[in-house]
């Protein structure tokens, strides 16, 4: 009996990107090599489930390193270079098709320059993530055969048998074509997580991580799986391109992310990522017990004895017995509890708080706290025991000034103190992140048509470490140095 050969996939996880001065220091450091893969394992789950045969080439691993660009900053020359893989070392006619995924604009330049040498030999490259779908003509300008817009995971079989010439079993939707007639921009129908097979155990063993970043991972809790429970959002903000891939808020149940984190148990996982940015939009679901699933969850990985790290954060107003729906905004202490518990071998290890701009700005982050209340929930999320915060506050908006910073820092730092005298231990780490805007948003338009942008490199502008945005008061170099110092609050990291 003849076997038929699967058609098959080259999946392409850029290199690390660093900004070196003439000291020879990296500004950016953003050592990326050993962050787990959590994006990758779902889409090449995806992809064998269609019948594909894929392959990960991770281009973070390795010693090489290689000069992409120069810019100015602050007056000084900054060298762009690219370290792990040397791109050119891919052979172009290894696979019938190249899959390359680019979700931050600070990597737009590598990702382009690795898309015009796949295509050298006239093989496809289908691209997709975050700034793709920003930003789409520079990727086709690039070579790239077509962009998948959509983020649920439903036009990926599709596009990959029609670059193929084959037959489609699902009508093209959801891609932006090169040539051709071009399909609808949204699919008919995206997926549910749901719906996402469970990963095998080669393909978790290739995504797992052996880092996070600035937090300390104890060797027993290594190596470390991922999972992303949940896609969408139930809110609206400006800052934000989620609200564009019009996904709504799905969320996996309890029993498929226990199926989910047993296989990450099973392939090797001492520990769990949650890349999640709405996990407790599950609890706006009153009727269906979305509090509830919640516990269960938390039940189940500490039942398999993970530790958890959640990455991107939860919205601290859900975390009340309001929910964020009501005006009650005290804190829900068993849930605080369960989420961010720890006893010292299960639990969470690590959370990001995103703070963002409590204390002024509000109008930009409706869906915030007060500065009170605020400090009422990290505080009762120290209680729970947490060892390691990530508090994220982001800065330079049109109306910072000095006198807005100081208070800033003012409020931080008393907090920082509220903490400490809770949990003394605690490592509280400040990420005081500059302005990003993303193509295509609310704020995005606002701010260019303003004027205060000092940089249009996506390599400078699409960078958290680097401000290059003026305020009305202040100057870009103003602001990175307000940066810098608000860094020093709490526990004090590299990579300013």
């Amino acid at each position: 009996m003849l076997s038929i050969k699967m058609p098959t996939i080259g999946l392409v996880e850029l290199p690390s990107v660093g900004f070196i001065n003439n000291d020879g220091n990296n500004m950016i450091s953003d050592e990326t090599k050993g962050l787990p893969l959590v994006s990758k394992q779902i889409l090449m789950s995806n992809l064998r489930a269609s019948g594909f045969d894929v392959h990960l080439i991770d281009l973070r691993q390795g010693t090489y390193q290689e000069e992409y660009g120069k810019f100015l900053w602050r007056n000084t020359e900054q060298t762009k270079v690219y370290y792990g893989r040397k791109i050119q070392e891919i052979d172009p006619l290894a696979f019938e098709v190249w899959g390359v995924t680019n979700n931050f604009s600070q990597q737009r330049e590598i990702a382009c320059l690795t898309i015009k040498h796949l295509v050298k030999k006239g093989r496809p490259v289908i691209v997709g993530g975050s700034d793709a779908i920003a930003e789409p003509k520079s990727y086709l300008g690039a070579g790239a055969s077509a962009i998948v817009l959509d983020k649920s995971g439903a036009a990926n079989a599709a596009i990959v048998n029609y670059i193929l010439r084959k037959t489609p079993r699902e009508e093209l939707s959801g891609v932006i074509l090169t040539s051709g007639n071009q399909p609808p921009l949204r699919v008919k129908r995206s997926l549910h997580p749901q719906e996402w097979p469970i990963p095998e155990a080669s393909v978790i063993e290739q995504c797992l991580g052996t880092q996070l970043k600035n937090i300390y991972i104890p060797n027993d809790r290594l190596k470390i799986g991922s999972i992303i429970p949940d896609i969408g959002c139930d809110r609206h903000c400006d800052f934000c391109q989620t609200p564009k891939y019009r996904l709504g808020y799905k969320a996996m149940s309890p029993e498929k992310i226990k199926e989910w984190l047993v296989a990450q148990k099973n392939a090797g996982a001492n520990s769990m990522a949650f890349f999640s940015d709405q996990f407790l939009g599950r609890i706006l679901n009153v009727k269906k017990g979305g509090r509830d699933d919640i516990l269960e969850i938390v039940k189940c990985y500490r039942e398999l004895g993970l530790a958890t790290y959640w990455e991107n954060g939860m919205e601290l107003k859900k975390a009340t017995l309001g929910r964020g729906i009501t005006s009650d905004v005290t804190p829900d202490e068993e849930l605080i509890d369960a989420l961010w518990g720890w006893d010292g071998k299960t639990g969470c290890y690590s959370a990001f708080i995103p703070a963002e701009r409590p204390l002024f700005g509000r109008e930009n982050y409706a869906k915030l706290l007060s500065w009170q209340e605020h400090c009422n929930m990290v505080k009762a999320i120290a209680h729970a025991g947490v060892p390691n915060i990530s508090y994220g506050v982001v800065i330079g908006f049109a109306d910072d000034n000095d006198d807005s910073f100081l208070q800033l820092e003012e409020a931080i730092i008393g907090l920082h103190e509220d903490i400490r005298a809770i949990n003394p231990s605690v490592n509280f780490l400040v990420y005081p992140q500059t302005l990003t805007p993303i193509p295509g948003t609310s704020q995005w338009k606002i701010l260019k048509s303003s004027g205060l942008l000092r940089f249009d490199d996506p390599s400078v502008l699409g960078g958290i470490w680097i401000s290059a945005i003026d305020t009305h008061y202040l100057t870009y170099e103003q602001v990175a140095d307000w940066q810098a110092r608000l860094a020093q609050i709490g526990t004090p990291h590299s990579g300013l």
